[in-house]
């Protein structure tokens, strides 16, 4: 797996990594994929985190950890899926979760930074940046955990995500996950347009499908 880590190429004085091209590519083709309410976001979510854990597996524990964490979640979010089917064009209904639901994840996204910043900074080898690494682990689960229930607010925590995401890859040398979270960015404003609209009337459903 050492080509993985290899680099691909340069653009613009930036090495891009085989890993970390592929791995981000195949997230970024999940995350239309769950724009479109396809069940087949979360097959292609765990090839993500699987190429990334290969990657980052033997020299980079932390990081391949935390791949492992997110092909558990994907293997939920397949299951939520195949069992919630319920739109008019038999994918996933969506809809907008109650405050409960709201508080519920602010909550466990507010203390699991804390816990896995702490964790990180403990041992400082599993991360480069303990604080904004753990928010942005910490609320692509809680996105991803979002996304499985069919909340809109997954595209929110997304997009909180993209915010610190994007300097911290490119500070750290991934210049392809940096490009990459800038494209996601512009996904999820399409992607909660069309999830907002499809918690509405059918017209106003069908009128967000077809803009």
């Amino acid at each position: 797996m050492n080509w993985l880590n290899s680099e691909a190429f340069t653009v613009l004085d930036q090495r891009i990594i085989w890993s970390d091209m592929v791995g981000n590519t195949a997230g970024l083709i999940a995350l239309a994929l769950g724009w479109r309410r396809s069940v087949w976001t979360w097959p292609v979510q765990f090839l993500a985190g699987l190429i990334l854990f290969g990657a980052f597996f033997g020299h980079l524990t932390g990081s391949a950890g935390k791949q492992v964490v997110v092909m558990l979640v994907a293997l939920y979010g397949w299951w939520q899926w195949q069992r919630r089917k319920g739109g008019a064009d038999g994918h996933i209904a969506v809809r907008f979760a109650s405050w409960r639901e709201r508080a519920a994840m602010v909550g466990a996204a507010a203390a699991g930074t804390v816990a896995v910043a702490l964790l990180f900074e403990a041992y400082p080898s599993l991360s480069w940046d303990p604080w904004p690494d753990a928010y942005i682990f910490v609320g692509t689960i809680v996105a991803m955990y979002a996304q499985a229930r069919g909340m809109v607010e997954f595209w929110f925590a997304w997009l909180l995500v993209d915010l610190v995401g994007v300097p911290l890859n490119f500070a750290n040398g991934y210049a392809f996950s940096g490009f990459v979270y800038v494209i996601y960015g512009a996904l999820v404003l399409w992607g909660m347009r069309d999830w907002w609209l499809r918690t509405r009337t059918p017209s106003a459903a069908l009128e967000g499908a077809h803009a």
